[in-house]
């Protein structure tokens, strides 16, 4: 597979010195450039997919799906919170 070059930006000066500061050791500006993309591209699928289970529960809902009561949901989500804290207490280092 051949690979594509992303196009060249101009920057202010100050913004090229900032990022220029941030680099890793060892790390090129083309690689941080490439992890940026990767990670915007990702954060953005995910807020699609995000956003279209929205929309999907959404339609359940208007076509008669069942739903809780907030006291329901409130109860539910307090006893994920419960199960977390036992697992991660369980998970601690002694």
């Amino acid at each position: 597979m051949k690979t594509a070059a992303i196009p060249s930006i101009r920057v202010e000066p100050a913004l090229r010195e900032q990022l220029e500061q941030v680099l890793a050791e060892g790390e090129s500006l083309s690689a941080f450039v490439e992890a940026s993309v990767r990670a915007q591209v990702q954060r953005r699928q995910q807020q699609a997919e995000f956003v279209a289970r929205g929309m999907a529960s959404l339609d359940a809902v208007r076509q008669g799906a069942p739903t809780l009561t907030l006291d329901e949901s409130m109860q539910a989500l307090k006893r994920r919170i419960a199960a977390a804290r036992v697992r991660a207490a369980g998970q601690a280092p002694a």
